[in-house]
């Protein structure tokens, strides 16, 4: 499972995520200069200053603090003409958010033709490609090492390019 920490530049003072295979990865690409700001090109990024999360105590509970955090939801069927961080991107080309626009709405496009399956998807996509059930076009979740033994099998699968809310999350 990814980390996401959140970085910054420390000469222009730019946020923005970096996703790491682990703190050590982190670690390792920060000693070796690999890091750098997506807005200005700056090598000089640490992490962020971030505010932690405290449990209450046991006897100090209540339904509302033992509630799941929320989490922001984005909905997959809308593509803002212009996504905020692309907005605030200076340094991305114009083509470059142009391309992601366009690779995001075929990506809703291809999403509305097709049926979430969910935590299934794994399951469902081996039925339908050994005539266990009719073959749809589906999408889901699978682990990276779940899709590559997927692929090995001869079923066709493919990432999308960009993170989906399952159904039941959106609004």
């Amino acid at each position: 499972m990814p980390i996401v920490f959140d970085l910054e530049c420390r000469s222009a003072h730019h946020r923005f995520e970096g996703w790491f295979k682990s703190s050590d990865d982190y670690a390792r690409q920060q000693e070796r200069g690999l890091l750098s700001c997506p807005r200005c090109g700056s090598d000089d990024v640490g992490k962020a200053v971030q505010a932690p999360h405290l449990a209450r105590k046991g006897n100090q509970r209540t339904a509302a603090s033992d509630a799941p955090p929320h989490k922001p939801e984005v909905s997959s069927a809308v593509v803002p003409s212009e996504p905020a961080s692309l907005q605030q991107a200076e340094a991305i080309p114009p083509q470059a958010v142009e391309l992601l626009q366009k690779l995001a709405l075929m990506q809703v496009e291809a999403l509305r033709s097709s049926r979430f399956v969910g935590e299934t998807f794994v399951e469902d996509a081996r039925a339908m490609h050994y005539g266990e059930r009719d073959a749809e076009v589906i999408h889901g979740r699978a682990t990276p090492e779940q899709a590559q033994e997927l692929m090995e099998e001869g079923i066709p699968v493919m990432p999308l390019p960009f993170p989906v809310v399952p159904p039941e999350q959106t609004n």
